[in-house]
């Protein structure tokens, strides 16, 4: 029987995390650098990427950071080529924007950003670790939102729509790729305390003070009663993308809480 220990790790492993400079991303990046997993990491915050590699060399891995716009396929393909010749064996797709707006308000210019970002990046990024990885199959751990299961916060409608796409995208690709020894799922976080996040209230608070019932009623809705860690979700990420989760492929996993359940 193979260890705990054994089951966990990632030496041996390369481990691409995009959205790594802050938030959930950021704790992702630290847990596969502790589980001992060299990182490509992905960011379009240069600073603070140098900031992360910078503080995780205390793991003693290997670390290669990268601007990328994700929300531009050329870029996303030139990063591909730059790392051919020392592909991830996990990847994780992590990045996401969610800027509040009225559906009735939202322009062209503002829909396509979200769904760039949000569900065509994940798409170009397995369509790149698939191609190029072929036979050698890997690891793919989509990050979704339990806002495409369950709709709650008002005027993201299109992030809902971006979130649900991931989960289909994630299932299909499941079962296309499985028998390719492709282990893919999607990990849905719920009400999570980032950066992001905080932004996102301190606009609520300002400028759209009639969010404010429904934050609260989200809040309410959480069977532990708190909002998560960024930390929290990192750890179910390390259990999908590790070998403690090697017969589960296509399945959805919410880390919210209790949210989606109450």
């Amino acid at each position: 029987m193979v260890s705990i220990e054994e089951l966990i790790s990632l030496k041996g492993k390369r481990s691409l995390i995009t959205g790594a400079a802050s938030g959930i991303g950021r704790a992702m990046a630290e847990r596969f650098a502790e589980a001992g997993s060299d990182l490509i990491l992905i960011d379009i915050q240069d600073e603070k990427l140098h900031q992360v590699r910078s503080e995780l060399n205390r793991y003693g891995v290997k670390i290669k950071i990268f601007k990328v716009d994700l929300s531009r396929k050329p870029q996303i393909d030139r990063l591909w080529i730059k790392i051919k010749n020392n592909l991830p064996d996990i990847l994780v797709n992590n990045a996401g924007i969610y800027p509040f707006r009225e559906f009735v308000d939202i322009d062209e210019k503002h829909y396509q950003k979200v769904m760039d970002i949000n569900l065509n990046s994940v798409f170009w990024m397995c369509q790149n670790m698939i191609k190029l990885r072929g036979k050698a199959g890997g690891t793919i751990v989509n990050v979704g939102s339990i806002e495409a299961l369950l709709p709650f916060k008002k005027d993201l409608a299109h992030y809902s729509s971006s979130k649900a796409g991931v989960i289909a995208l994630t299932r299909a690709l499941a079962n296309e790729h499985g028998r390719k020894k492709y282990k893919i799922n999607v990990l849905l976080p719920g009400g999570i305390i980032t950066e992001g996040t905080k932004g996102a209230a301190k606009l609520i608070f300002k400028f759209k003070k009639g969010l404010l019932d429904s934050a609260l009623k989200f809040k309410g809705r959480i069977s532990l009663g708190r909002l998560g860690e960024p930390d929290e979700v990192a750890k179910m990420a390390l259990v999908m993308a590790s070998d403690l989760s090697s017969y589960m492929s296509g399945a959805i996993v919410a880390v919210d809480g209790g949210f989606l359940s109450a």
